[in-house]
């Protein structure tokens, strides 16, 4: 082996990365972190689908304990929330703010506005109880087996999907947070993300690819339809390719299942 491409692999894929991106993407915290680079931000796209199977462990531990424990409504409501605690409600304020957004109806500018304001509309609480009903509803349909698998797999899929959202689209907005990703994000962290996703997910079980296949197809298909409205993507939409894949992987196991 070659120990400069040895040493050059060693520095593309450093623990302070990962470390970065955990911070960033959940409120699971390791060390004090005052300074955030865009190229910190960058360099860990590549570790998204590792902190997705962080955050799938977490569900799995709770749900496997919790599922005899608790009744079943109470149980599915406690790992919606959970989830949501774990990340902090960081997709879930990227998926308001695109409903609000692209629901608007208004041009593409007023539309980047909408988006890039704090502030929560109709179309934004709507599209988000739609979605808490769809996943609420399918995990009270998947038997334990498949419910476990699901909540392993749907959050590393869900944040390859973010992967390929930041390194395979553009960016819409001159500037922003979300560019700091897609700036530094190259071509191996997409290879990197997808390459530890097929790991994760074939471990889990060859079945689970399908379902993982369907979820990355929406997700690039909405991805496609956002690129075309607003000539490209957002940090909004990053969050909104997260919550919109993980619904479509747990809708696609039941279905399958």
């Amino acid at each position: 082996m070659d120990v400069r491409w040895f040493q050059w692999f060693c520095r593309r894929v450093a623990v302070t990365d990962f470390i970065t991106g955990l911070q960033f993407l959940t409120r699971i915290r390791f060390v004090r972190q005052s300074e955030w680079t865009p190229q910190s931000f960058g360099e860990s796209v590549k570790f998204f689908p590792l902190i997705g199977l962080v955050i799938g462990l977490v569900l799995y531990g709770f749900a496997y304990i919790a599922a005899e424990r608790l009744p079943i409504h109470l149980f599915t409501a406690a790992i919606i929330v959970l989830e949501i605690a774990l990340t902090g409600g960081l997709h879930c304020d990227g998926f308001m703010d695109t409903m609000d957004g692209l629901f608007s109806g208004r041009s593409r500018e007023r539309m980047l506005e909408i988006m890039k304001d704090s502030r929560v509309g109709a179309n934004g609480v709507v599209g988000f109880l739609c979605l808490l009903l769809i996943k609420g509803s399918v995990l009270l349909d998947l038997p334990q087996a498949q419910l476990l698998a699901a909540l392993l797999i749907a959050p590393v899929v869900g944040r390859l999907a973010m992967v390929i959202g930041i390194t395979s689209f553009p960016y819409a907005r001159p500037e922003g947070m979300g560019k700091a990703f897609a700036q530094y994000a190259d071509r191996f962290s997409l290879g990197f993300a997808a390459v530890s996703s097929l790991i994760i997910v074939s471990l889990v079980g060859p079945v689970y690819l399908i379902s993982s296949m369907i979820g990355l197809a929406v997700a690039v298909s909405f991805a496609c339809y956002v690129t075309r409205v607003l000539g490209g993507l957002t940090g909004d939409i990053y969050g909104a390719l997260t919550e919109i894949t993980q619904a479509a992987v747990f809708l696609s196991v039941v279905l399958i299942g």
